[in-house]
């Protein structure tokens, strides 16, 4: 058993790894010091700036006084999610001890990192400052999509440098069919061909599967008639597949407030012969008031 708690340890120690590797949002995850907590257990505050503008400069009585305000908003946790495995230790044992340490890699990978990511990038579609519907299916509507999204960003003096690009994969390969896009690269007879794209203009593309870009989705509680398996799906009414996000980081906070992935061994296990492997994850995304404008939503019409 020494052995196998040493694999098991080792694997726990991998699953932070795991998730910066498979999450399509982490990129977006706020550092520490943009967080203060609040008097709720359940919540955190964002400072938010309120500032006035220019005034004349008078050579007698110098300059007009301003205002700054700083007051704080209070956004509310709403995502308290988790699950507990149990395995049993002759499956353990008869899979060289790698059972259990799959189970928390894979749990991970399949489960959860795809649920923070669906949930973050619904949050972000529904606040977005500008919402646009429309079917497109050639590469030239997509750069003409990118396009509007950037001029409208640039018009509401988002700042183009941090600006991410999320894409469907569908609207992914329409960009790289796209007749005026120029895939060489190098110079004179070393031009090669390369269909990759990891930026456009300036943006970095982030790739977003099919089941994690929608405008809204349910989750499931793991235990109602029904709901059993736990995760999340498309809302049904209002849930549309999303195209495009584009987005500046600075108009969004997501936050992992509490994680744990806890083990308990067969030893201490009082109920069954077995491992027993809880997970649960406090977090949640919340999208500033003052910068919606810093979130482009494309969706399919329906």
């Amino acid at each position: 058993m020494p052995n196998a708690i040493a694999l098991i340890t080792k694997y726990l120690a991998e699953l932070d790894k795991v998730y910066k590797f498979t999450s399509k949002t982490s990129i977006l995850d706020a550092p520490a010091s943009a967080i203060k907590p609040a008097d709720e257990a359940n919540a955190i505050k964002i400072a938010k700036m309120a500032l006035q503008g220019l005034g004349d400069y008078d050579r007698n009585t110098g300059y007009v006084s301003g205002d700054a305000t700083i007051t704080w908003e209070t956004h509310t946790f709403t995502q308290d999610r988790g699950r507990k495995f149990n395995v049993d230790v002759m499956d353990n044992i008869e899979t060289a001890n790698i059972a259990f340490g799959m189970l928390a890699g894979e749990f991970v990978r399949t489960k959860t990192v795809p649920e923070f990511d669906a949930y973050r990038m619904a949050v972000y579609a529904a606040s977005a400052g500008t919402k646009v519907g429309a079917d497109v299916t050639t590469g030239a509507n997509v750069l003409a999509a990118i396009d509007v999204a950037s001029a409208q960003m640039d018009e509401d003096e988002v700042p183009e440098e941090g600006r991410l690009l999320y894409l469907s994969v569908a609207w992914y390969n329409l960009l790289k069919a796209a007749p005026s896009i120029d895939r060489r690269i190098g110079s004179g007879n070393d031009k090669t061909f390369d269909r990759r794209f990891e930026e456009f203009d300036g943006m970095k593309i982030i790739k977003m599967p099919k089941t994690r870009f929608y405008t809204a989705i349910t989750q499931y509680d793991g235990s109602t008639g029904g709901q059993e398996a736990g995760g999340y799906i498309k809302e049904g009414s209002t849930g549309k597949d999303q195209n495009m996000l584009m987005i500046h980081p600075s108009a969004v906070l997501q936050t992992v407030k509490h994680t744990v992935s806890k083990i308990i061994t067969p030893d201490a296990n009082q109920s069954s012969d077995g491992y027993l492997y809880f997970f649960r994850a406090y977090h949640d995304a919340f999208v500033l008031e003052n910068k919606t404008a810093g979130i482009y939503s494309h969706r399919k019409s329906t």
